[in-house]
């Protein structure tokens, strides 16, 4: 017998995890709006518009500014599959997943891979940064701005100024904090940067956004070999979102309606004021945390506002906390990863789902959980 499947539906959650957030009603309804064609000249402003506020969102003048087709990752491997070529030093800062992950593009782009590396839930060392740059002379360093997997927010200022005296170029992953903590590109002087769109700007999953400074396109147009991948070659992407409008592929249309939406937020709420937001309520949910007896793996100067890693009380099974939130509360947290797997709780609030009322939610939940 032929199955017969019904209309779809699905639960209504309060997204608290390392992503995705919660979507504003705005982004939504732009994603339903009438799909256009990918060289309509309609859409093509759109496209503009959305370079423009990248821009703004990034404080970065930088012409090479857009949004990479595929997630977060995508806009990792982009970075990284630009600049570096087989036979280049790079040094990359590993203090959680992300690093890791960084090190593993690396090593197949046939690059010289060099590590600094932290315990999971401190910051890199910048001394110790300086003093592998002064043994390897790497050509690219990479580091992850907000690591996810541990709720450390990596300090950048002084670290860009150690990599660029040394000549080489800084990559920096910025997919958990971009919109939600102060992030300056142009005045830290960040190389290639990159994010995805569906933790604080609150637009669902799909798009990477991306910025080369002039430093970076002159590395992409001395290669002495081809970029390794072609959908991500910003050679030929450039092209496209440039003023030639040359096809390369055909873009996720919609996303980039709903990545315009959430952009337009962000700006009209204005980005100081979304920094404050975030850093307002993450000090209002760690002091509710700690009445609950609950602490923080991370120490208070370098916490992500928008990502918490909660310890587990001894003897508590944290599965079955996620488990009774998601199940008697629809409130979605996240598990620890790696050597931090039982251990945490990953607490997100970015974004849109970054409110007052979804933290008054979670305390009330866990309290009764713990309770």
């Amino acid at each position: 017998m032929k199955r017969k499947y019904k209309r779809l539906e699905t639960p209504r959650r309060i997204l608290l995890g390392p992503g995705p957030s919660n979507v504003p009603e705005e982004v939504s309804r732009a994603m339903s709006l009438p799909i256009l064609g990918h060289l309509d000249p309609a859409f093509l402003s759109i496209m503009e518009e959305v370079q423009e506020m990248l821009r703004a969102v990034f404080m970065t003048k930088n012409r090479l500014t857009l949004p990479v087709s595929g997630t977060g990752s995508a806009g990792m491997e982009a970075a990284f599959v630009n600049i570096v070529e087989p036979g280049d030093s790079v040094l990359v800062c590993v203090n959680g997943v992300f690093g890791l992950r960084m090190c593993d593009i690396v090593e197949r782009l046939g690059g010289v891979l060099h590590k600094v590396e932290a315990d999971w839930g401190k910051p890199i060392d910048i001394q110790q940064v300086r003093d592998e740059l002064g043994r390897c002379d790497a050509r690219v360093v990479a580091v992850v701005h907000a690591e996810t997997s541990t709720g450390v927010l990596q300090p950048l200022e002084e670290l860009s100024d150690i990599v660029h005296e040394k000549g080489a170029l800084f990559i920096v992953d910025t997919v958990t904090s971009l919109s939600g903590a102060p992030l300056k590109i142009d005045t830290w002087n960040i190389d290639v940067c990159y994010s995805g769109t569906q933790k604080c700007l609150s637009c669902p999953p799909g798009l990477a956004p991306i910025t080369f400074n002039d430093r970076a396109l002159d590395k992409i147009a001395r290669r002495s070999t081809p970029v390794r991948s072609w959908y991500l070659d910003m050679t030929m992407v450039q092209k496209y979102w440039g003023a030639d409008r040359v096809y390369h592929h055909t873009a996720p249309i919609n996303m980039i309606y709903a990545l315009r939406e959430a952009l337009r937020l962000i700006l009209e709420e204005g980005l100081e004021a979304r920094w404050e937001r975030h850093l307002k309520n993450h000090l209002a949910l760690v002091e509710g945390l700690e009445e609950l007896g609950l602490q923080l793996l991370v120490e208070k100067p370098y916490r992500i506002p928008m990502l918490n890693s909660v310890l587990v009380p001894e003897g508590v099974d944290e599965a079955i906390i996620r488990k009774r939130l998601l199940e008697e509360f629809s409130i979605e947290v996240g598990a620890g990863l790696g050597p931090l797997k039982g251990k945490i709780l990953r607490i997100g609030i970015m974004g849109h789902s970054s409110t007052k009322e979804n933290i008054e939610k979670l305390l009330s939940a866990l309290k009764t959980i713990l309770s």
